[in-house]
């Protein structure tokens, strides 16, 4: 009997099995997809469209990939390093109860965090009934008319609240005042952003605001030292003076105090991170801005509003400004892409779940057991620095702070060092009698303990009586409905069933990369040693996440060929203006200062000249040729016309038409000859990643989106995390972080509240470099190009590819990792337009690809590596399908505008109405193709008229019959 052949114990060990998962396409099915394209093979491919010039010359080192559950191990061990310590430091950052039903079934559920941002209206209803609900939280809390849909963090609300301001205000000065109360971090951060738009930004004492010739004030309510001030003096001071008040308010002690709103502010800002959403050693939380009626024309960020679908029945759409950048470009005031829609989802369903009155109940505690601690430490002979608080006490320590310091470490919690004299201790939801009385003991120092005699009777809170709330918060239904877990489950259930996200089908929405985000890489971001950490904790007990740190960095060195990275950028758009601040920092270290020029192609995205517009330079549009690459001649003549004063230029790669430029090192040598920096757009590196390095080719800096290529889910609009990486000679300039003792003066100044910016989803990226190694990384990227040439193969004829690589013997011309479908001449042949088209796939069960960008009229379309054969054939037959759709009408068999594609999408209250008037049936609306009779999402409500929701702006819950 003859043995069978051994397999060889490292096959059997799958050391890379996590690569076969998080790749959609297996052999075979790669073998069919080449045999369609044209391509000998999947390398061949690679090398025929990717331009050798760039190609990496060697393999990235990383570490060799190993399995989910080693991954997980290891990982864990990393996290072991981080000293869990309770908080009691404050400083815009408390403990929080995340309720376990909003836990599992909206942070840890793929249906809200694989969604995307909500430009697709009729499929984003649930989303965006929460965000609803987040603005209407908002407006009554604050006792403002309009709030957005949600800001990055506390800080970076607080500088677009100044760069606000001096746009709509009406004063000529260029001061901005901030009090001396502020958070450290937000002052920073404020500084940072003034800096290059020629603000100056003074600090002082709240009150000597009106006295200060300024456009702004920025208050803190209450103050980081915990004092609660009347702000209606400071407010009308401020007024007096033609300036506007920003006020940064804590939402949860609004539910005890008079809102900002009814003392005079103009614009208010904050967090909502204690609203369920853990500490995370920084992020990811939603900050909040609201405003009075007149600025929501000018409000930066996403803001839902209230409209009518074609039937006439209330339908949510983003309003207004979305995206202003890609409307207003360099006379932007804000480059603001990626919101932090998860947190905010979650920030709002903490709301609805607590309602008024329970969140009024936690605040209470708060404050009761605030002022039980501030009588307990009279008691022991300790004075406070103010006579008011919410949850905030600084006590006067002397020459023992240090010593206190330490004894409470020892005691394990951390306060807040507020002085060389004083100590901050805050409190928050999780504070118990027990944690109170370990308080008492570090300032016992052996001394008896007081006594809860007193406070078992009740306690006064520490808020004079004039600020006390009286105005009504929170009385719409929604926020008095839901309390049980079983009303709450069901409601959470209805809204994602009214979305489209990557759990239940492809988003091949280009220049997004929707790729799979793994189940083993969404596990670790709620381990208690990444979640419950301060991110102003002593650094001995962050050494975890400066490991994190430390090899993440590293690792994506190794992907895009820089020499340093900074994780601190909290969204694409932040890292892309740190970028340019760090371009901006070496000119200026040179004697270079007046270098401002920025060159910008006309494909670019929008954020980069609004980016380039916030960091003081001046925008050069640059031409593109007829293949959609940047036009060299044109570049050339603006280097040499710019020359003495060029700074940068900054390019997207692969561009973002979606092809490789041929001449993109010649482009990097143009720039430098004439003294300038390239900054390369990360927003495509999902066709790069071990392919070519832009650090290697000429690119001097980049930011990376690991929201898109290294797999952190979108969360319907974020939270994301956009990296700076740069050459050598600019890891000097890199982002500091002095208000955390971070950083050194030549660098840039921070750009985010916390160091390590969102930090608490930082582990998902670890864990899918550290399950793909190297050769897993290069695989995904060689199959992101196949998925998107073998669409554009099997679509090029029956749609037009507006631009390709002009590849011999590939059919389709050779795209990268994405492929524009141009619909302009089906709209001259049948009045379809890309609108209709993507309207129809709704009914088809998909998300739409990219409309309207980055040219009007066209679709582009990014299938990502992670989906498999049969799903990019399910997109193709539907694309066919809807091509032959469109033939009917040129036929004239249906009439131009009563057809699937015009009335689309269609509902099943639609279809069911009993007059059916239409030059189609009921089955052909509703079952275009055989397969979804097995499987079908109905969209909730029929397509939404844009014109009447800008017209009719309701941004907050009321009731619908004053909106219909």
């Amino acid at each position: 009997m003859l043995m069978s052949a051994l397999t060889p114990l490292s096959d059997l060990e799958a050391r890379d099995e996590f690569v076969a998962r998080h790749i959609g396409v297996d052999a075979a099915d790669e073998g069919r997809m080449l045999s369609a394209i044209g391509a000998a093979s999947r390398a061949a491919l690679v090398d025929a469209i990717v331009p050798r010039s760039i190609a990496r010359g060697s393999a990235m080192s990383l570490p060799p990939a190993v399995p989910e559950a080693q991954a997980l191990s290891e990982l864990k061990s990393l996290a072991a390093r981080n000293r869990v310590l309770r908080s009691h430091i404050g400083q815009g950052y408390y403990g929080t109860h995340t309720p376990t039903v909003i836990l599992r079934n909206v942070l840890e559920n793929p249906s809200w965090y694989t969604a995307y941002t909500p430009y697709q209206a009729e499929i984003s209803q649930g989303r965006m009934e929460a965000l609803v609900n987040f603005q209407t939280m908002v407006c009554d809390l604050t006792g403002m008319a309009i709030a957005n849909a949600s800001m990055l963090d506390e800080a970076t609300a607080a500088a677009e609240a100044m760069t606000l301001a001096a746009r709509v205000g009406k004063s000529k000065s260029s001061t901005f005042f901030v009090a001396d109360d502020v958070l450290p971090q937000t002052l920073e951060v404020v500084r940072t952003r003034a800096r290059p738009l020629g603000m100056t930004v003074v600090t002082g004492p709240a009150d000597q605001a009106g006295q200060t010739d300024c456009f702004a004030a920025l208050f803190q309510y209450p103050g980081v030292n915990g004092q609660v001030r009347d702000l209606r003096p400071l407010t009308e001071a401020v007024h007096a003076r033609g300036a506007l008040a920003v006020v940064a308010a804590d939402l949860l002690a609004l539910t005890l105090l008079t809102p900002p709103g009814e003392q005079g502010a103009d614009i208010v800002v904050g967090t909502t991170q204690r609203f369920g959403m853990p500490m995370g050693n920084g992020g990811p939380h939603a900050a909040y801005m609201a405003t009075r009626d007149d600025f929501k024309r000018s409000l930066p960020g996403r803001l839902v509003g209230v409209s009518v679908d074609a039937h006439g029945a209330p339908a949510y759409r983003l309003a207004l400004q979305t995206r202003e950048q890609h409307i207003r470009r360099e006379k932007a005031t804000s480059n603001i892409c990626t919101a932090q829609v998860l947190p905010a989802v979650v920030a709002s369903m903490y709301a609805v779940y607590h309602g008024p009155q329970g969140l009024k109940r936690i605040a209470q505690r708060v404050a009761s057991f605030t002022a039980v601690l501030a009588q307990g430490l009279a008691s022991l002979g300790w004075a406070t620095t103010h006579d008011t608080a919410f949850d905030t006490l600084e006590v006067r320590t002397g020459e023992q702070t240090e010593a206190l310091l330490a004894a409470a470490v020892a005691a394990g919690m951390n306060l807040r060092r507020a002085s060389a004299s004083t100590v901050g201790i805050s409190l928050d939801e999780t504070t118990t009698r027990e944690h109170v009385q370990a308080l008492w003991q570090v300032f016992a120092q052996g001394r008896p303990l007081p006594s809860w005699d007193t406070a078992e009777k009740g306690v006064a809170p520490l808020i004079p009586q004039a600020l006390r709330r009286t105005s009504p918060y929170l009385t719409h239904p929604v926020f008095n409905t839901h309390h049980s877990e079983t009303e709450m489950l069901r409601y959470l259930r209805s809204l994602s069933d009214k979305d489209l996200a990557l759990d239940r089908t492809m988003i091949p929405l280009g220049s997004c990369t929707m790729k799979l985000n793994a189940t083993s890489e969404m596990i670790p971001i709620t381990w208690p040693e990444f979640a419950h950490i301060h991110p102003f904790a002593p650094q001995d007990q962050l050494q975890g996440y400066v490991q994190l740190n430390e090899q993440l960095c590293a690792w994506l060195s190794q992907a895009t060929g820089y020499a340093g990275i900074s994780l601190q950028p909290n969204a694409g758009s932040q890292g892309e203006y740190a970028g340019l601040l760090i371009i901006q920092a070496y000119h200026e270290a040179r004697g270079q200062g007046h270098r401002n020029i920025c060159l910008i192609p006309e494909s670019a995205h929008g954020t980069n000249p609004a980016s380039a517009q916030m960091a003081g330079m001046q925008v050069v549009v640059t031409k593109c040729d007829a293949d959609g690459n940047v036009d060299l001649d044109d570049l050339r003549a603006k280097c040499e016309q710019h020359s003495e004063r060029l700074a940068c230029v900054m390019i997207t790669y692969p561009s973002t038409y979606g092809v490789f430029e041929t001449r993109v090192k010649e482009l990097c040598e143009l720039v430098h000859a004439h003294g300038g920096r390239v900054y390369v757009d990360g927003a495509n590196m999902n066709a790069l990643v071990g392919v070519a390095a832009p650090g290697e080719f000429g690119g001097d800096v980049s930011h990376l989106n690991l929201h898109k290529t290294f797999c952190i889910p979108h969360g319907g609009g974020g939270p994301g995390v956009g990296p700076v990486c740069v050459v050598a000679d600019l890891v000097p300039f890199l982002p500091a972080h002095r208000s955390a003792g971070l950083g050194s003066e030549a660098q840039v100044g921070a750009v985010s509240a916390a160091p390590l910016g969102n930090a608490a989803v930082l582990p998902i990226s670890w864990m899918y470099m550290r399950m793909m190694g190297a050769e897993g990384l290069k695989a995904a990227t060689e199959t992101a190009i196949l998925s998107a040439n073998y669409i554009a193969a099997r679509l090029d004829g029956p749609y037009e590819l507006h631009f390709s690589s002009n590849v011999p013997g590939i059919k389709g011309g050779g795209v990268a990792h994405e492929c524009i479908l141009d619909l302009r001449p089906l709209k001259e042949s049948s009045g379809i337009t890309a609108e209709d088209v993507a309207k129809r796939l709704i009914d088809y069960g998909f998300h739409a690809p990219t409309l309207s960008f980055p040219v009007a009229g066209t679709l582009m379309v990014e299938p990502t590596e992670s989906e498999s054969l049969a799903e990019l054939d399910r997109f193709v037959e539907a694309m066919l399908a809807i091509r032959e759709e469109i033939a009917k009408v040129e036929r004239g068999e249906w009439p131009r505008e009563d057809n699937p594609l015009k009335n689309a999408p269609h509902t099943a209250e639609s279809l069911l109405k009993a007059e059916w008037n239409h030059a189609y049936t009921r089955e052909e609306a509703a079952y275009p193709l055989a397969s979804l009779r097995r499987q079908k999402y109905w969209p909730p409500v029929g397509r939404v008229d844009n014109v009447y929701g800008d017209r009719n702006l309701f941004c907050s819950c009321v009731p619908l019959s004053e909106y219909q």
